[in-house]
């Protein structure tokens, strides 16, 4: 972001925000979004102990701290309608997409925070201030979907390093979910939601051209649809019981969501590519399509590289016309999952004496379910398997086939194509391929906290374990290894047909359920081929963490130790931590021999564990208050050191904050901050998976990126320099990736520095202005696959070009032999920089009612990658205002925008009984990283959502709520590189409103 465009960005937004606040208000107790205590409460916020995020010392006032908090309070989920924690988070400018409900394919079932851009493993994630697990098998953020939503009494998002506070991972912030423990009474609360989508956009005429050619593909969403229901029940009670000395609450929890499939959204019907030079969308797709495609590598086929099947069941092989004969996946994937949750749990408390309480905290979360995606199919396989190759005897091939491939005058047993001849055909007639995920989520939490008898010494010590269980099964893929039985089908010498394996004269391979697999007469092939071919994949395991830790803390002021201007003496804490973690996750032989067909590789063991040692101090120290010209001038500073199994590291922070009025704040800190390793990064082994880079292949098709001669560093023959069968079909490309034991901590270095005012002469405002800058060091992560290729081509590099694999053909994807190699290294730095501009405004209009005004938005300044520590080989770039690319390959956020906002105004009439309130999200434009994008990616125009909600106390004891979020039922932007996870449908999901308007609909009854 240049000066100039800044400046406008922060003038438009003070207008913005002061005309508003001039116009809305309403009552201090209805300040839902954005809080932040003013100045003239701290003297009586003294008088309290409360518990701050971002500090381990219970404060006696000062609540705003060094580093800004934003608030989210338990009202913003009713005003949403949100039922999953992650739809109510990302609604936070701080926030960017991350993994979630909108996510199928390289979807984990979960759902995680991604604050600042930096990577959900870089967000610490808390619950009454005490880490959250690892949340699957593959992935090491916490599922945040484990949380009921209605239990929530705020979230407390802190973003920037807080590492010394709370250890390992908190590099970009903390999100900290602060639970209703305390509730007496019972209380029934349900929610009822759903989608409605207008398919009337822009792809209408697109559809309606695809589905003239091929109807049984492509067809026209049209008029109204609705769908995605969800119902979320939630049932609490709680109360004192043996005389008050204790307290407890017991809750439950049932929430289903129905599913949204692409093919029910005109703009996600089917995926797009460009023609008319890049001006206009078409529709694209896979080329392994229902009908087999035939590809030679070597182009020897007469009609060059590619051939089909003759739907029109002549038996032939013909030409390819790549429309009619291009699969359109969308209309099978999910763009919404369903699922199914039940939540159990319990919080008690109890005073054992006057000094000493006893807590506890017992959750049970079981969340089901399932991500389809389009059918399995012969990915590039032959009589060979990945080698390819066809038999000339197949008694499936007609004699116009066996001359077609090059039989002729050949003996009748020959294999033709070892090494260049494959076959592409979907497995329609079996079904989508889906993933069946169930989590199981047990975590448990004792302690006791108090105050040592005769002192004012607090302390606080508990133990906590987690686990979560997963099982998968991934129905309907094809094994490759019955694939390479059933495709290589032989006469049986008896008029029939059999498969080789078992009339070869090998014994030894014989497989007795072998049916032969018909892919080439244009026939459906027998059920019971396909019966033999399918074969599920399964997976279980578990991670587990156990926590232990205790702290201690009070006042210097017992001691005499206190600054002779202040009026409150310095707070310290101090304490020690144990944790482990574990991770054993199990995957059945097909999948770790990589013989799931739609795979894209082997899916490995894991297991390790990691055992972490933390010793940390914090002090609180007010140097002058209530002085002249100094109100309050205040210094905190924490450190941590965590001995880890093989590394050590050291996270400390130094922050200061002034007020020379009690209407003014400054307020800056430097936080040193650490990650280390997760047990994924350090031990996940070495297996093949796919990803889709923006540009391909740079050495394909008729205007290859490279010369000749560039294209030789990377391993081409120069017989296939501008090959159309270097471009992969389905824009997916292999890449090999695994862990290293040998990684270090990730080392950050944040800083922060910003204003809140709160004039007294303007009753009810609130403004706070803060920068931040947060600078991450040998970063975690791979050598970016463009990276790898472009330096290789550009310099010849040896580094560079060990990291590219050429197989058959001089591919990267049409099978195992050619990939990247990408395995986790310490790599180079991440940074980003911005404004965070916070108001709240309330005004009392009398009889007219209350109003209330709420903005929080960010102007993102920088979002850089030096993806490797040399610069000179690897210069820095930056992703604001960008989207995919290599902005998506190294951050994997979808989009990074410029600026964004969230502002919303709320009028209560004097009454009390009804609330309505509107709300205005907007993010800013966003181009395409790519060197020469085509014009119809080039850019996401600035979108805006509108929201409206309202709520009415109904009875003494009933309030119902009603809101539409999406108001005008907005298209999301769309590309046709967006790729999958973070894309879905064209678009990015987990960013954008990709769904169409959401309907909610609640009560909440208390008893």
């Amino acid at each position: 972001m240049n000066g100039n465009t800044l400046k406008k960005h922060l003038l438009t937004s003070a207008v913005f925000a002061g005309a508003a606040m001039t116009v809305f208000a309403a009552p201090a107790f209805a300040q839902d979004d954005v809080e932040t205590v003013p100045a003239q409460e701290e003297a009586e916020a003294r008088q309290q102990t409360v518990v701050v995020t971002g500090s381990l010392i219970p404060q006696s006032g000062n609540l705003t701290a060094t580093s800004p908090v934003t608030e989210l309070d338990a009202e913003q989920f009713d005003i949403r309608g949100t039922i999953r924690a992650e739809d109510l988070v990302n609604t936070l400018p701080q926030a960017f997409g991350a993994q979630g409900s909108s996510l199928a394919n390289g979807g984990t079932g979960t759902a995680s925070v991604n604050l600042r851009g930096l990577g959900s493993e870089r967000t610490l994630v808390l619950m009454n201030g005490r880490r959250l697990p690892y949340g699957s098998l593959n992935i090491s953020a916490p599922d945040i979907n484990s949380i009921p939503t209605q239990l929530v009494e705020r979230v407390d998002v802190l973003t920037g390093g807080a590492s010394a506070t709370y250890g390992s991972d908190a590099i970009a912030g903390v999100v900290n979910f602060v639970m209703n423990d305390d509730f007496e009474g019972f209380q029934i609360d349900a929610n009822y939601s759903f989608y409605q989508h207008n398919n009337d956009g822009e792809l209408q005429g697109l559809l309606k051209e695809f589905s003239a050619l091929n109807s049984s593909q492509y067809r026209v969403p049209s008029g109204s649809v609705e769908d995605g229901d969800a119902v979320d029940v939630t049932l609490m009670a709680g109360g004192n019981f043996d005389n008050d000395r204790g307290h407890m609450m017991a809750f439950a929890s049932y929430q289903n969501v129905n599913e949204v499939l692409q093919g029910d959204r005109d703009y996600a019907q089917c995926a797009l590519g460009t023609r008319n030079n890049g001006n206009e969308f078409t529709c694209a797709g896979s080329g392994t399509n229902q009908f087999t495609n035939l590809l030679d590598l070597g182009g020897g086929l007469p009609t060059g590289t590619w051939g089909r099947v003759d739907p029109s069941g002549s038996g032939q092989f013909i030409a390819r016309d790549f429309v009619t004969d291009t699969f359109n996946f969308n209309p099978f994937n999910h763009f919404q999952r369903p699922n199914e949750k039940y939540t159990f749990g319990t919080f008690l408390n109890y005073d054992i004496t006057d000094n000493i309480e006893a807590y506890g905290e017992f959750m049970f979360v079981q969340n089901e379910t399932n991500s389809q995606i389009a059918p399995s199919g012969v990915f590039g396989y032959g009589v060979a398997g990945a080698a390819g190759g066809l038999n000339c005897d197949n008694p499936f091939l007609s004699a116009q086939q066996t001359s077609f491939i090059g039989c002729d005058g050949l003996a009748p047993d020959a294999v033709v194509g070892v090494g260049s001849l494959l076959a592409l055909r979907r497995n329609v007639e079996g079904g989508p391929r889906n993933q069946d995920i169930r989590h199981q989520t047990f975590r448990n939490v004792i302690g006791i906290r108090g105050d040592l008898e005769g002192t004012s010494i607090g302390y606080d010590v508990y133990a906590s374990f987690a686990k979560v269980v997963r099982t998968e099964v991934y129905n309907n893929d094809l094994s490759i290894r019955k694939l390479t039985n059933a495709l290589y089908a032989v006469p049986d010498g008896n008029g029939g047909v059999a498969c080789n394996v078992n009339v070869d004269t090998d014994p030894t391979n014989d497989d007795a359920a072998c049916v032969p697999y018909d892919i080439w007469s244009g026939a459906a092939p027998d059920p019971a081929a396909i019966d033999y071919v399918v074969s599920p994949l399964n997976r279980n395991g578990d991670v587990t963490q156990t926590v232990i830790s205790g702290k201690m803390f009070g006042s210097l002021g017992d001691y005499g130790i206190a600054s002779p201007m202040a009026v409150d003496a310095p707070g310290w804490a101090f304490g020690a931590e144990y944790r482990r973690d574990t991770l054993d996750s199990n995957p059945d032989a097909a999948y770790q021999s990589g013989d799931g067909a739609g795979q894209g590789g082997p899916t490995q063991a894991i297991s390790g564990s990691q055992n972490v040692i933390d010793i940390f101090a914090e002090l609180d120290i007010p140097l002058v208050q209530e002085r002249p010209g100094i109100y309050d001038l205040n210094m905190d500073l924490a450190y941590r050191k965590s001995y880890y199994d093989n590394v050590d590291s050291d996270a400390y922070k130094v922050g200061l904050q002034y007020s020379p009025t009690s209407d003014f704040m400054v307020r800056g800190s430097f936080q040193r901050a650490v990650r280390a390793a997760n047990i994924f990064e350090l031990f996940s082994p070495a297996g093949l998976t796919l990803f889709d880079p923006a540009d391909g292949d740079p050495c394909a098709g008729p205007n290859p990126l490279f010369t000749q001669a560039q294209c030789a560093n990377t391993g081409l023959d120069p017989a296939n320099y501008g090959a159309q069968a270097l471009t992969s079909p389905a824009g997916q490309y292999n890449i090999l990736t695994g862990g290293n034991e040998d990684l270090e901590p990730e080392e950050s270095d944040t800083f922060t520095v910003g204003a809140v005012f709160t004039p007294s002469f303007i009753d009810g405002l609130t403004v706070s202005l803060d920068y931040f800058s947060i600078e991450v060091e040998g970063y975690i992560s791979t050598v970016p696959a463009e990276t790898s290729i472009n330096q290789c081509a550009l310099t010849g590099d040896a580094f560079f070009c060990s990291l590219i694999n050429r197989g058959t053909g001089g591919t990267l994807w049409a099978n195992p032999t050619g990939f990247f190699i990408a395995t986790n290294v310490n790599t180079g730095s991440l940074e980003t920089t911005g404004f965070d501009l916070q108001a709240n405004y309330s005004y009392d209009a009398g009889a007219t009612g209350v109003f209330s005004f709420d903005y929080v938005g960010t102007f993102l300044e920088s979002l850089e990658v030096q993806s490797l520590p040399d610069a000179s080989v690897t210069p820095p770039f930056d992703c604001v205002g960008l989207y995919g690319g290599r902005c998506q390959s190294n951050f994997g956020n979808g989009a990074n925008p410029e600026y964004r906002h969230k502002a919303s105004a709320t009028w209560m009439p004097m009454d009390g009984k009804l609330s309505v309130t509107g709300t205005w999200r907007h993010f800013s434009e966003v181009d395409l990283d790519a060197s020469n994008p085509a014009p119809i990616n080039a850019s996401f125009d600035a979108q805006n959502y509108f929201d409206l909600s309202s709520s009415y106390q109904l009875l003494d004891n009933t309030r119902i709520r009603l809101g539409v979020n999406n108001v005008t039922d907005e298209d999301p932007p769309l590309s046709s590189v967006v790729g999958t996870a973070p894309g879905n449908g064209n678009t990015y999901p987990q960013v954008y409103d990709a769904l169409g308007r959401y309907i909610f609909m609640g009560a909440t009854v208390d008893f």
